[in-house]
């Protein structure tokens, strides 16, 4: 509806004159006394009406307007990055282990939070908890994995009754040069009362006192217990004795973020549990050609063997049996003895000395060399059966034994054990050993 009157053809006015006519007055008045030929103005009852509906037509609209507003301001949901706030920000990058992770809304609850990490191959859930007044998600951890890719995505009700969703990203630093210390058994195994739980680096470690200090290993009930290097490559710890069995281990691996050297850190951030089982000790007399397990100080078996021979004698001293498999090749080849042997499927194997030293069974030897000859490369036979008897010595030593259990050789004509040879840190006496903290 435009603002002037409208016009008959040949009015001569063109509507002008009505157009600038006071609203009311003698002013007014007088324009309605036009002369002849003019436009005839409306009648006042047509006036009223006319009126009556630009002020119908005005009051709707503004009735509307107010209503358009209203919706608009109380029920339009905000933007989805206003409506739920996750940190670290999407598209985040190089997020440092102890950057803060957090999903929050201003108003309204969390109705469902899922995180998840890629890294290392592998996708894992992030555990974590919606406040009880739902305003606020965090994860149980308090710190991030390095190296690794987070996704985020968060459902949220507001007051108003709209749900929003969003999803975002964001990835963690990446040190370029990346350490990690290699560890058995894995975590929750029982474990034999010898145990000395070893670290061995993928990468020299050239600042070793931080490295100590990011690594504990703690026992109940409490023992001291002493780190100690083996080069820069490899760091054991032990009690003064052996652990008394029952006994709790914990280990904390706080190496992520550590420095280690120029351009390298640490990425582990874990805990490790360990029970200690029954106390078990398996005595090698090689030249009597005998093995007696004690358990808990009482001899359960005596066992004939059959040690290293004169050319290769087996080590004397205290070792620790490190892996155990059911059935495992031996080759000469990758232990320095060539083609002398190649066996694919040697039973109750057990293994005591990185070098290849292991109890196992053997099928191939006559059964009169158990107990009566030394015919091996160095290890310890004991009579078994091909594919692995359950019932022949071979088979019950491996049945009863746990990784852990301590192994001594004695009346071998070779010399002790290496400490650093698999875990014969046993062979160290205690000074000697605690003076290998790069701590003191």
């Amino acid at each position: 509806m435009s603002g002037h009157h409208s016009h008959r053809p040949g009015d001569g006015t063109g509507g002008r004159a009505a157009d600038r006519a006071p609203a009311d007055g003698p002013a007014a008045r007088r324009a309605l006394r036009a002369p002849r030929g003019t436009a005839t103005p409306r009648p006042p009852r047509l006036r009223r009406a006319a009126r009556a509906l630009l002020v119908a037509l005005t009051g709707a609209a503004a009735l509307a307007g107010c209503g358009d507003r209203d919706v608009f301001l109380g029920g339009a949901p905000p933007a989805p990055e206003e409506a739920i706030r996750i940190l670290p920000g999407d598209g985040a990058r190089g997020v440092r282990a102890n950057g803060r992770l957090e999903v929050r809304v201003p108003e309204g609850r969390l109705e469902r939070v899922e995180v998840s990490r890629t890294g290392g191959g592998a996708r894992q859930s992030v555990a974590g908890r919606i406040s009880r007044d739902g305003t606020i998600w965090r994860p149980v951890t308090d710190s991030l994995e390095l190296a690794s890719r987070y996704s985020v995505d968060a459902t949220a009700l507001d007051d108003s009754g709209h749900r929003t969703t969003r999803h975002t990203t964001f990835s963690t630093f990446t040190p370029p040069h990346r350490v990690i210390g290699s560890y058995s058994p894995e975590s929750g195994t029982t474990v034999g009362t010898g145990l000395i739980f070893s670290l061995v680096f993928n990468r020299p470690i050239l600042d070793r006192a931080a490295v100590e200090r990011a690594v504990t290993v703690s026992a109940r009930p409490a023992v001291e217990i002493a780190p100690h290097w083996f080069g820069y490559r490899r760091l054991d710890f032990r009690p003064r004795n052996r652990w008394r069995p029952g006994t709790r281990l914990t280990v904390h691996l706080r190496l992520r973020e550590v420095r280690t050297g120029p351009g390298a850190y640490g990425i582990q951030h874990k805990t490790l549990h360990y029970q200690v089982g029954r106390d078990q000790i398996s005595s090698v007399d090689a030249a009597g050609h005998t093995l007696t397990v004690r358990r808990d100080g009482r001899v359960v078996a005596t066992l004939p063997v059959t040690a290293g021979n004169a050319e290769n004698p087996t080590y004397n001293g205290t070792m620790v049996i490190l892996e155990r498999h059911a059935v495992t090749r031996m080759d000469g080849d990758t232990v320095g003895f060539g083609t002398e042997y190649d066996i694919p499927d040697v039973p109750h194997a057990m293994r005591l000395t990185r070098s290849g030293t292991f109890l196992h069974g053997n099928y191939w030897a006559p059964p009169g060399v158990f107990g009566g000859l030394n015919t091996s490369h160095g290890c310890v036979g004991l009579k078994d059966v091909r594919g692995g008897g359950p019932d022949t010595p071979a088979g019950w030593l491996y049945r009863n034994s746990i990784v852990g259990d301590t192994v001594e050789v004695h009346n071998s004509p070779d010399r002790t054990v290496a400490p650093d040879n698999g875990l014969g840190g046993w062979n160290l006496p205690w000074a000697a050993w605690r003076a290998g903290s790069a701590l003191r």
